[in-house]
């Protein structure tokens, strides 16, 4: 009859008595240490971490309007609050600040970009001639007006494809309009002074109308808050030109 020899066999990792004391002794290699999982963290539900004025803040125009209807917002009166104040803020940043640049337009054109502009707009229309020194220096002016002051319109037009036979001794001719009437005209590059700056244009065209627009503060400002705005950049700029200029004297 045939002998059979039975190897029982743990789980994995236990060991014996004996086994213990050979590895005392050093016959047996050091008992691996047993297997610890990591503990377990759940994953961060977003959807249920809790709300404030920076998860509205960080909301698109059309996220803040997708959240009309969301219940998490049913219970809390403030951040529903929150949410209709910064939507109504993005849409009239969205209105107001929409130019930015001088744009070209043709003779076709004028009627219904600048007379038949929103009564709210301030239209700066610049009339020019190609190849003339003199409009290149107020054009460059009014690109650097355009971009800091976004809810005002600047347009640029061909003097000519304006007013026929305009005399080229007159560009360029600067003309303010506002519910599609001439509020003002500045004929030359003098009108702006003997250095024509930025700063300088700024003020002239500011002189009996709020026509400068930066988008920030909202319509309807005040002529004193622009014309004190326009002013601070002004003497900014020549406070820092004299400073430069004390600088390159001293290097002397």
């Amino acid at each position: 009859m045939a002998d059979y020899h039975f190897v029982y066999k743990d789980v994995e990792g236990a060991s014996t008595q004996w086994d213990d004391i050979q590895r005392k002794l050093g016959n047996l290699p050091s008992k691996p240490p047993a297997f610890k999982p990591a503990p377990f963290t759940p994953a961060s539900d977003q959807a249920s971490l809790p709300k404030d004025k920076s998860w509205i803040d960080e909301k698109t125009e059309q996220d803040l309007e997708d959240l009309e209807d969301n219940p998490d917002l049913d219970d809390d009166r403030f951040l529903e609050e929150y949410r209709k104040k910064r939507l109504a803020e993005l849409r009239e940043t969205a209105k107001v600040a929409r130019f930015g640049s001088v744009v070209p337009i043709s003779g076709s054109d004028f009627v219904r970009e600048v007379s038949q502009a929103p009564a709210d707009v301030w239209v700066v229309v610049i009339l020019y001639k190609e190849g003339i020194a003199e409009c290149g220096v107020l054009m460059q002016c009014l690109e650097d007006l355009a971009s800091k002051y976004p809810a005002t319109k600047f347009v640029k037009i061909i003097s000519t494809d304006c007013i026929l036979n305009y005399p080229d001794r007159n560009v360029p001719t600067v003309l303010v309009y506002n519910s599609g009437a001439v509020k003002a005209n500045h004929v030359g590059l003098r009108s702006f002074g003997r250095r024509c700056t930025p700063e300088g244009v700024a003020l002239v065209l500011c002189q009996s109308d709020p026509v400068l627009n930066d988008g920030q503060s909202g319509n309807g400002r005040a002529r004193k808050a622009v014309i004190d705005g326009v002013r601070k950049r002004f003497i900014e700029k020549v406070v820092t030109e004299h400073e430069n200029d004390n600088d390159g004297s001293s290097s002397d």
